[in-house]
């Protein structure tokens, strides 16, 4: 009895190994045929993040069509895609100048996005500005320029956009936000604002378009890597905020939070959060214990004003 259950064991985890494969496997394939012929818009397609969702999209045989402020990196990108692809099952991207942060523009840019198809299937605003600082220090027009890219460039796109997915009863449209957008951290208080903002329209945006089988998606990570490498290790110990809300792990790969974003297409998910399990407790902590969650924060503001800045 005791030889047979030794034999079992490996022959168990060879069953449960090729499972594993074949669900991966399906999983990949059913990923390409989500998206395949699919009309995709990234904006800010030359970030780190907007590389890595162009990179999954192209390769699963999407229709791009990538936005950015810089028409080289574009250009770049768009021939980087090309030559890395099989052009007999993929389509060379469609490239569109487009500055979130100036709405005067952004209308009459989103018609030439509608016009570069004629229609859009999968709509990722992925574009974001960042700032940090005491809010005293801030300008207001500084303010203003942070909502404008974070919050009135997106939804700016989208009104344009939406007749189309709403007159042919069909489309998704996916919000890369922040945690921010759920709890707000000291000094990044226009940020945090405008993630907040834009969050609670595509909340709203999701239950009015609903009978048109349009889905909004909203996809919010911790912070994402800037670089491939890991950064150096500083003192971050002095700081209780940074350990719980940063300094824990080195931030999300790019290309971890692209296969998340294709996941979220793929299974139509209305909101997904791409967190370890600190910040997603303090979400909870937030919202059930709110003093003490804002007796922490301030804590680790004190903290940080009582220590020399890093680097």
């Amino acid at each position: 009895m005791g030889v047979t259950a030794m034999l079992m064991l490996p022959l168990l985890l060879l069953a449960i190994s090729g499972l594993l494969f074949i669900y991966q496997e399906v999983s990949r394939l059913w990923s390409k045929s989500a998206v395949q012929n699919k009309v995709v818009v990234i904006t800010d397609a030359i970030s780190g993040l907007g590389k890595e969702c162009a990179r999954v999209f192209h390769k699963g045989g999407a229709r791009l069509v990538l936005c950015g402020r810089n028409w080289e990196r574009l250009e770049s990108l768009r021939d980087a895609l090309t030559s890395a692809a099989d052009p007999s099952k993929t389509f060379t991207p469609k490239l569109v100048l487009l500055d979130l942060s100036d709405i005067s523009c952004v209308q009459d840019v989103a018609k030439e996005v509608l016009d570069c198809y004629g229609c859009v299937d999968i709509l990722i605003n992925n574009a974001s500005m960042k700032m940090k600082g005491p809010a005293h220090k801030i300008t207001l027009e500084f303010d203003k320029k942070i909502m404008d890219a974070n919050y009135f460039g997106p939804i700016t796109l989208t009104k344009v956009l939406l007749p189309n997915m709403i007159s042919r009863r069909t489309g998704q449209i996916v919000l890369v936000n922040n945690i921010q957008g759920k709890i707000g951290i000291p000094f990044r208080t226009a940020y945090a604002a405008s993630k907040h903002a834009v969050l609670g329209f595509f909340d709203c945006l999701r239950a009015e378009v609903e009978e048109y089988d349009v889905v909004v998606s909203t996809v919010s990570p911790t912070f994402i890597q800037s670089h491939h490498g890991q950064p150096s290790q500083r003192k971050w110990e002095n700081s209780i905020w940074k350990f719980f809300f940063r300094k824990l792990t080195y931030g999300l790969h790019p290309a971890q939070v692209a296969e998340e974003v294709m996941s979220t297409v793929r299974r139509k998910k209305q909101e997904v959060f791409i967190a370890n399990p600190i910040p997603k407790m303090a979400i909870y902590i937030r919202t059930f214990f709110p003093e003490f969650f804002f007796a922490v924060v301030a804590c680790g503001v004190k903290e940080k004003l009582s220590v020399p800045e890093e680097g």
